[in-house]
């Protein structure tokens, strides 16, 4: 193969369509746009979804989810999760470091999943009921 006869491929390049040229060339006269109404004047223009007044079945339907703005800042850990940390005080700083929660967290919920083997301190988080009795009964301190 040589540079100088290179080609595009088939297809790739089409002439432009020469409008109102005459009937011979399929687009004489209304230059395809048909006869009248707003399409076939200069500036015509309809919105994304525009039909005709009636109401858009955009419009029609009902919207449907949620995503919560929350659920990328706030995680839930299991109880039986900080059995695995080595710090003497678990915060959220501690869970980051320990790649339990993501680092994006900002807020933490420990509920009752497993059970707690060892006595743990916990500092600025929030436990469910059950979580909480967990850790009292285990030995471990809470402090809000």
């Amino acid at each position: 193969m040589q540079l100088n006869t290179m080609k595009p491929g088939r297809g790739a390049k089409t002439s432009t369509k020469r409008l109102g040229r005459g009937g011979g060339s399929g687009l004489g006269k209304t230059c395809g746009k048909g006869h009248k109404g707003q399409s076939a004047r200069a500036g015509g223009y309809h919105k994304v979804g525009f039909e005709g007044g009636q109401m858009p079945i955009q419009r029609r339907l009902p919207k449907r989810g949620f995503r919560s703005a929350m659920a990328r800042v706030s995680a839930g850990v299991r109880l039986q999760e900080l059995g695995k940390i080595e710090d003497a005080v678990i915060d959220l700083a501690a869970l980051k470091k320990a790649n339990i929660v993501p680092p994006q967290t900002q807020s933490v919920k420990i509920y009752l999943s497993g059970a707690l083997d060892k006595p743990v301190s916990l500092r600025g988080l929030k436990l469910t009921r059950g979580a909480r009795d967990a850790v009292l009964k285990a030995g471990g301190k809470v402090e809000d």
